[in-house]
């Protein structure tokens, strides 16, 4: 972020956790949600692979639909032999049975398999669509610096789509299947209470479909009471979300800082706080826990009475006669088909009320990423152009940011191949600010850029990046390896005094961590030594590094990038003959002419165009 490098140009992200409002958990704010996952899922590489899986699904539930129906059609011949005690019948049925419930653990088994391959598939195309929105030029940057969404992304990339795919594979596939089986054993349930009468003071009367209406009563009544119930658990859950990745992001920001916390025995602070975070979250759970105990109260009593309810439904016909025990058990067997059906809905409710809450957290960071380029903003910006005649060309340039304005002293500044320049600051001025403005991902401000047209311009920060992999990849980042040769490896550490590390170049390590802050700045410039780039922009790394270093550090600026143009922002005293040409970024108290004297209180809302709550 720019507030962690010295240059507070975005106020830091708020704690609080991005609850969802009351137009999110609206009918309307789940059809937008379910809009943006549907643009991702169309664009998905993976999408014709899901929907084979999904037809594969679809036809194994009809086939076990029938089969389900042959089974509920069993019952009666198997308990009216029972009640005959008729034992030649009572074989020939557990043969029946036999053969109708091997049917369906094969079809069970299949479901399993199909069932698993469509949550892979769906986190496959899920996570590589979030991934690949969050990680085109410049948005992960920018999102970080508008807003909490892109402080701790890990959490929504992995657990929130992890668990959002995992949910709404068994919820979709459960609701598919509980719609087929609703409507089968409907006409099951219809023609088996068709011959329902009821004798009541000497008269006859038939209610068509009468068990279908109890069932469908009994479902709603249920249904209405579990949304009144477990209404709060969608809210509930976000905030247990949220609360959770504040949580994660300390750990982890623990485990990368322990040597630093070490030094400075902050044990005991950083486990205050790690404790605070903890509070947090149990504090969430707690709330969840009550919510969710209130839930079962209805769910499980419902349950519960559900093994009485088509008994006491169908009693009076069977205790008046009208009635045998099997047909009074296929009418029982086919009420608890269609009942259970109906009820999906409560004895799924704090799962689709999870699913709501990771929808809402996932959708909001898709929401923000693809959005994040499209804002508008009160907020001038630079113009970025490309320079037809290859050079680097800074025009007027003022820089804005919320902590104020700064500006390049020379109105003009044209930068050719093989200059090398020095910008220097005084005191307040944002050089990493400017930094980042020539890199394109600060925009905000006056005056024109233009960078040299399809030639490489390479940035090194304060602190280089040190990807994962061999020290050989390293090296080469973000380059092929294959592009350079073993020899030139070797060279590019020597020159700059990590030969010892030769030996080393295909091992794989964390080099952030098995390397200390000043091997890693030179391997910077060992990976500036073996590149050789056209145009080099550096942001005061050459501060970092001891003497002996530094001076091997200006030979390879010297001897390997002698045909580079250099911009070093730095500070002044760097060595005049390797940089003889020195540009000024001060402090600018002036206004642009078409930006408001009188900036709104809310700063970042005006440069971004959003404030925390996306």
């Amino acid at each position: 972020m720019v507030a962690q490098t010295g240059g507070t140009a975005a106020e830091e992200p708020s704690n609080e956790p991005d609850k969802p409002g009351q137009s999110e958990q609206s009918m309307g704010g789940l059809l937008l949600q379910l809009n943006t996952m549907g643009r991702a899922f169309i664009s998905s590489p993976h999408r014709n692979q899901l929907l084979l899986l999904v037809v594969g699904v679809f036809l194994v539930i009809i086939v076990t639909a029938y089969f389900q129906i042959l089974l509920n059609a069993w019952n009666q011949p198997f308990y009216d032999a029972l009640a005959r005690k008729d034992l030649s019948e009572f074989l020939q049925q557990i043969l029946v049975f036999l053969a109708i419930a091997g049917g369906l653990l094969i079809l069970n088994v299949t479901q399993v398999w199909l069932n698993n391959m469509v949550k892979l598939k769906l986190r496959q195309g899920l996570v590589e669509d979030l991934v690949g929105q969050w990680m085109k030029p410049r948005r992960a940057f920018r999102l970080a610096n508008s807003s909490k969404i892109g402080v701790n992304p890990d959490q929504r990339l992995h657990e929130d789509a992890r668990h959002l795919t995992e949910l709404s594979t068994d919820l979709g596939i459960g609701l598919l299947s509980a719609s087929i089986l609703l409507v089968s054993f409907i006409a099951v349930l219809w023609n088996a209470s068709s011959g329902f009468v009821f004798e009541v003071y000497g008269y006859s009367l038939a209610i068509p479909g009468y068990m279908v209406w109890a069932a469908v009563f009994y479902a709603i009544t249920a249904s209405l009471l579990s949304w009144h119930v477990g209404g709060p658990l969608i809210s509930l859950n976000a905030d247990r979300y949220a609360r959770e990745a504040e949580f994660r992001f300390s750990l982890v920001r623990v485990s990368e800082h322990v040597d630093a916390i070490s030094l400075n025995n902050g044990e005991k602070d950083e486990e205050r706080q790690l404790n605070l975070d903890l509070k947090a979250v149990l504090m969430a759970m707690r709330r969840l826990v009550t919510a969710t105990t209130k839930l079962a109260w209805v769910t499980s009593g419902y349950g519960w009475f559900t093994n009485l309810a088509p008994f006491l439904v169908a009693a009076p016909i069977y205790f008046a006669g009208n009635l045998t025990f099997g047909g009074l058990m296929l009418a029982v067997g086919a009420f608890n088909q269609v009942q259970s059906q109906l009820r999906w809905f409560v004895d799924n409710f704090s799962l689709i009320a999870d699913w709501r809450a990771t929808l809402l957290r996932v959708a909001n960071f898709r929401h923000a990423v693809t959005d994040v380029d499209k804002l508008q903003s009160n907020a001038s910006r630079i113009e970025f152009t490309d320079s037809e005649d290859g050079e680097i060309k800074l025009d007027g340039l003022v820089i804005e940011s919320p902590t104020g304005r700064t500006r390049l002293q020379e109105e003009k500044v044209d930068i050719k191949g093989g200059d090398r320049v020095l910008v220097v600051s005084e005191a307040g001025a944002n050089k990493t600010l400017l930094f980042r403005t020539i890199a394109g991902l600060w925009p905000f401000g006056d005056g024109n850029i233009s960078m040299p047209k399809d030639e490489q311009v390479t940035f090194m920060p304060r602190r280089p990046y040190l990807p994962q992999g061999t020290l050989r990849q390293v090296l080469s980042y973000p380059q092929p390896v294959a592009k350079f040769e073993q020899e030139d490896f070797k060279r590019a550490l020597t020159s700059i005094g990590l030969g010892h590390l030769t030996s080393d170049l295909d091992r794989n390590v964390r080099w952030d961590k098995d390397l200390g802050d000043e091997e890693q700045q030179a391997l910077a410039f060992a990976r500036l030594a073996l590149q050789k780039p056209a145009w080099i922009v550096i942001d005061e790394a050459l501060e970092g590094l001891d003497e002996e270093t530094r001076d091997k550090a200006y030979g390879v600026i010297k001897n390997d990038l002698a045909k580079s143009a250099i911009i070093h922002i730095g500070r002044v005293g760097a060595r005049a003959e390797v940089f003889p040409r020195t540009v000024h970024l001060v402090n600018d108290r002036g206004v642009l002419e078409h930006e408001d004297p009188d900036p709104p209180e809310n700063t970042r809302q005006s440069f971004w165009g959003f404030g925390d709550d996306i």
